[in-house]
């Protein structure tokens, strides 16, 4: 008997849940307008673009240019206060200390095939959020 009010309680919350998300986005889909921005899309084909003069300093691994962030003013602050050699030794300890937990996180569960993965898409986004400018 509990159980079944229970059940009640929950399925009126999720109703609640799915019209408030109808009156937030105005879409008749009740989801998220998220996760209709993540849905997959054809692959775009690159052409041939004009070759950019890469800012001093923007260079990332690998020789591609990092993207100006959210972060990105913070670390040109810190570069000026800590200078590029000890930021460079503060970034590559922090990079470390995450890619540890990233290996801890897939050997907890079962998933250790998946940690290159994982740590290459931290890069990618440590970079769109600016933090390797």
């Amino acid at each position: 008997m509990k159980s079944t009010s229970m059940f009640r309680n929950l399925l009126a919350l999720l109703c609640l849940l799915s019209t408030q998300a109808y009156v937030l986005n105005g879409s008749t889909s009740g989801g998220s307008a998220f996760v209709v921005s993540q849905q997959r899309r054809a692959p775009v084909v690159a052409t041939a673009a004009p070759a950019v003069a890469a800012k001093p300093g923007m260079t990332m691994m690998g020789g591609s240019q990092a993207k100006f962030g959210v972060f990105s003013p913070a670390v040109y602050a810190a570069k000026i206060v800590l200078g590029t050699p000890r930021l460079n030794k503060i970034r590559g300890k922090a990079i470390s200390l995450h890619s540890e937990k990233i290996s801890d996180f897939c050997r907890f569960i079962g998933a250790y095939h998946l940690r290159t993965r994982i740590i290459k898409k931290a890069k990618v986004n440590g970079d769109t959020l600016g933090f390797l400018v």
